[in-house]
């Protein structure tokens, strides 16, 4: 968890992995059970209600795997502004990565 130290600390990389986005993981697979039992007996109040913990969790994994993928130690060319077409997104609609 301490490979992108001092930048995110590996304590902070631990909560989010094993905390954060286990939860959310957990959560999601646990509402998508519900629904698919709310379904099978035709419980239409309970789908509708499920929507809401469907729609956080499965975006705080989505959000969370974006994350990790987007992530990299200096040494692997991580902590660099964006090149190629992302930085010069940035730096045309903003200004800089900094503004």
């Amino acid at each position: 968890y301490g490979a992108l130290e001092p930048a995110i600390s590996g304590d902070i990389m631990q909560l989010h992995h094993q905390k954060h986005h286990q939860t959310y993981v957990t959560n999601y697979n646990k509402a998508l059970e519900q629904l698919h039992d709310a379904i099978s007996k035709g419980d239409a109040p309970t789908v509708a209600k499920l929507h809401t913990a469907i729609k956080f969790n499965g975006g705080g994994h989505i959000n969370h795997s974006i994350f990790w993928k987007n992530l990299a130690p200096v040494r692997e060319g991580g902590g660099e502004p964006p090149k190629g077409s992302l930085g010069w997104a940035i730096d045309t609609n903003f200004g800089s990565l900094e503004a």
